[in-house]
């Protein structure tokens, strides 16, 4: 039975305080956005999951002061700097060595790394800082029901234990409730892609496994025999870990419903089976089922409804990226609807999230498939599959085409590329350069964070009255710095660059002057002058 109910008016109620959930109440409230989260569940994550934390992601944990945080928990869990291989079982033959190193060959892209930290441990950094932020986080809390206006969300939240129940009016919804998103399923948007790969499960355990590791760096474990495919991760002192089964019996007409007949003892059998030791005690803590998948939302937002993470793609762990692809939706969309709360921005910014996110999920997702199918579900290849990309490009490389990127150069079509191929191109992600600042050195990365910054070349002084006087006719601060970039960013010594709240490039020129103001106005879906300013 209801009781009875008290009335809470917010201006963005986020569904799902998970890792995505608590990742966008965090930076919607690290813009100055009032939050209110809600959270099914009694706290924070119980089970070790979403491990790989990318130098993107971290660059984001950057933005809101818990990069160092991050970094130092996650030494307590794992050996840093693992390597990513195949194994036929633990203790026996090693098959291949896909990444011997995590961070080789991508620490000069960012001033920050690659690094394994489970989200058991780091859910509980990020709501602290979110409720710092001044955020409201509500666990124990379901909606039960929402509908939309031309003004607004108005939802019931009950808590599970009390039954407290309030009637919360918002003026934007965020949907960040899992893969089986009751909110995507009750606006009636489909998922798209490949659809279901497995019934797979995990089984978290303990076992002393250090033996087994033989001195080996390993992060992640993939296991692939006659009797399963899937993989191992293990935290320190290496006593306890969890297996993944995506497959199970004959590799080539595998058994893809790990669900059917699960017991304890299977559990065991099949833990045992992968370790490859008769001996190692083995005690199981928890099974978790889950579907394996490759898909993406049709589409991102209905009204004034948006979708970000699982409700919004589902990715095969193979890859690491689906959590950092939900980090990477969040902080797309926390500054928009910022700006537009606001009324900074015009309406048309809050479209260009599903025109810019989109493409992202449907990339990743079909990478993670391709690395899922080639790694371990090999009698899924078919003539024609897309090319495997360099993980970095995945994590770092995606292209943003939308209404807030403003560009003057033709394009190429290309949807993504090696980072350092971008060379600040608009649409990208803008370059880390170290600079001197203020007597010290920092990433150009540190600039970024709320507002639009510009950039302007080591002989662009020209520029930093620009800005100043562009901030004035737009009404927003524009910080503007000159810096040593031009090489990097592709601006010349004169030029300059305007980098969006999220570190993405909105727009470049290697001239000596532009009408700012215009160009603000125009990624800002303020005023049609996109047309003219590309006629320029």
């Amino acid at each position: 039975m209801l009781t009875e109910m008290q009335d809470i008016e917010i201006p963005v109620l986020v569904v799902g305080g998970s890792l995505v959930g608590m990742a966008t109440s965090m930076l919607l409230a690290h813009h100055g956005v009032r939050v209110l989260c809600v959270e099914h569940h009694r706290g924070t994550a119980i089970h070790p999951r979403a491990a790989l934390i990318t130098q993107r992601s971290m660059e984001v944990l950057r933005v809101v002061g818990l990069e160092s945080t991050v970094r130092e928990a996650s030494q307590t869990q794992f050996s840093q700097d693992g390597a990513i291989m195949a194994v036929d079982t633990l203790a026996g033959k090693e098959l291949a060595w896909f990444i011997p190193n995590i961070n080789e060959g991508v620490r000069d892209i960012s001033p920050t790394v690659r690094l394994f930290i489970t989200q058991k441990l780091i859910e509980p950094f990020m709501q602290q800082k979110t409720v710092e932020l001044g955020a409201e986080v509500r666990f124990a809390t379901e909606m039960l029901s929402f509908e939309q206006d031309s003004g607004g969300v108005t939802a019931v939240i009950r808590h599970r234990d009390t039954a407290e129940t309030n009637k919360v009016r918002a003026q934007y919804l965020v949907a960040c409730d899992g893969a089986r998103s009751p909110i995507r399923e009750a606006l009636g948007i489909p998922l798209r892609g490949r659809g279901v790969l497995s019934n797979s499960i995990t089984i978290y355990f303990r076992a002393p496994v250090s033996d087994l590791l033989r001195g080996r760096n390993l992060s992640v474990i993939l296991v692939s025999n006659s009797k399963l495919r899937g993989f191992f991760r293990f935290e320190k002192p290496y006593e306890s870990g969890f297996l993944v089964v995506n497959t199970a019996g004959d590799p080539s007409n595998p058994n893809t419903d790990l669900w059917t007949g699960l017991t304890n003892e299977r559990c065991e059998e099949l833990v045992r089976t992968a370790l490859g030791d008769a001996h190692v005690p083995i005690v199981i803590d928890d099974v978790m089922k889950w579907q394996a998948r490759a898909d993406a939302a049709e589409r991102y937002r209905c009204g004034r409804v948006f979708l970000c993470g699982d409700s919004a793609h589902a990715i095969t762990p193979y890859g690491g990226w689906n959590g950092n692809c939900g980090i990477q939706d969040a902080h797309d969309l926390a500054w928009k609807v910022a700006f537009a709360l606001r009324g900074d921005a015009g309406p048309e910014l809050l479209a260009t999230y599903e025109a810019e996110r989109r493409p992202v999920g449907v990339f990743t997702a079909e990478q993670a498939y391709l690395r899922y199918v080639t790694r371990e579900a090999k009698y899924l290849i078919t003539p024609g599959l897309p090319r495997v990309e360099e993980d970095l490009n995945v994590e770092m490389g995606y292209l943003y085409r939308s209404p807030a990127i403003l560009s003057q150069e033709a394009s190429d079509g290309r949807t993504h590329e090696n980072p350092r191929a971008s060379l600040g191109r608009p649409g990208s992600r803008a370059p880390h350069v170290w600079i001197e600042h203020e007597g010290r050195r920092i990433s150009t990365l540190d600039l970024f964070g709320r507002n639009f910054v510009l950039l302007a070349g080591r002989n662009g002084a020209p520029w930093l009255k620009a800005a100043s006087d562009a901030s004035r006719e737009v009404g927003l601060d524009i910080p503007a710095y000159c810096c040593d970039i031009g090489e990097a960013y592709g601006t010349g010594a004169e030029g300059a660059t305007l980098v969006r709240p999220d570190g993405f490039v909105a727009w470049r020129t290697s001239a000596t002057h532009a009408p700012l103001d215009q160009v603000l106005r125009s990624v800002l879906c303020r005023t049609d002058v996109r047309a003219c300013m590309e006629a320029q």
